[in-house]
């Protein structure tokens, strides 16, 4: 039997992190995993993607273990093919949290992500998906976003670019939601005091482990709480500045096997 790691948990965002710009793990990422895990060490992908545009993903990456989802709305069991946990963001708040932002930055384009493993995404007129590999239904008309319960709101503005609008949210919604920038034209609100860091120290309650035994990889500010909750945080090459700035190691980007590089450091031995 191993003995125990540093790190008992790797913890790694997807888009911008693990995965490259095709979607993929390369082979090189495949083998550091591996090379964890026969360490003793967990994987844990943590996304804000909700479960419904990760979950074949996963299975095609073999993954089985816990995934927190939708930045921290859902805990998703990759093995069973089952979500253990969701919050829903109350429709009400989402709708006043709106109209607080837009009473400060002008109209707004939205779309939702629905709770449940078949949720969709819904985009109003005007909303244009930053990621176009995710699947989308339009709607016709805002009212028609609530029909069903929601994990989080995606907003975007036709002048405004993303630091700008994710300040200006988080200054105008207050309590009613949690403004996280997870991409390029990726402004989000879930449910307030939801968010990664919440998610992946939910999810190491489940495992039996302290966040602070693990090791996060991230690229965005969305990932700033779960570098936060963990024990030692790294972020990318083509990290945003300020996550940069937060964590205690840079390393390569996705493109050039990042992760992999640190992962085989840290456990080569």
């Amino acid at each position: 039997m191993p003995f125990p790691p540093a790190y008992a948990l790797v913890a790694t965002d997807l888009d911008g992190t693990l995965l490259r710009r095709d979607d993929t793990v390369s082979a090189r990422s495949r083998t550091a995993l591996a090379l964890a895990a026969a360490a003793g060490a967990r994987h844990l992908v943590v996304t804000g993607r909700p479960v419904p545009g990760v979950r074949d993903l996963l299975a095609g990456l073999g993954y089985r273990g816990l995934a927190v989802c939708g930045q921290g709305t859902q805990l998703y069991d990759a093995g069973a093919g089952r979500i253990v946990r969701t919050v829903t963001l109350d429709p009400e708040s989402a709708h006043a949290a709106l109209g607080k932002i837009e009473a400060q930055v002008g109209q707004v384009f939205a779309a939702v992500d629905q709770a449940g493993a078949d949720g969709q995404t819904l985009i109003e007129p005007g909303y244009l998906m930053p990621h176009p590999a995710l699947p989308a239904q339009r709607a016709l008309h805002r009212d028609e976003l609530w029909a069903a319960p929601v994990i989080k709101v995606l907003i975007r503005h036709r002048e405004l670019d993303d630091d700008v609008l994710a300040a200006a949210a988080h200054a105008a919604v207050g309590d009613l939601a949690t403004v996280t920038h997870s991409g390029p034209g990726t402004v989000e609100l879930q449910p307030y005091g939801v968010d990664k860091g919440a998610g992946i120290t939910l999810a190491a309650e489940h495992l039996g482990l302290d966040p602070a035994t693990a090791i996060a990889f991230g690229d965005m500010p969305n990932d700033l709480p779960m570098l936060r909750s963990c024990g030692y945080g790294v972020a990318m090459a083509n990290a945003h500045p300020l996550l940069r700035a937060a964590a205690d190691e840079v390393t390569l980007s996705h493109e050039d096997d990042g992760v992999a590089v640190v992962l085989e450091r840290v456990f080569g031995n």
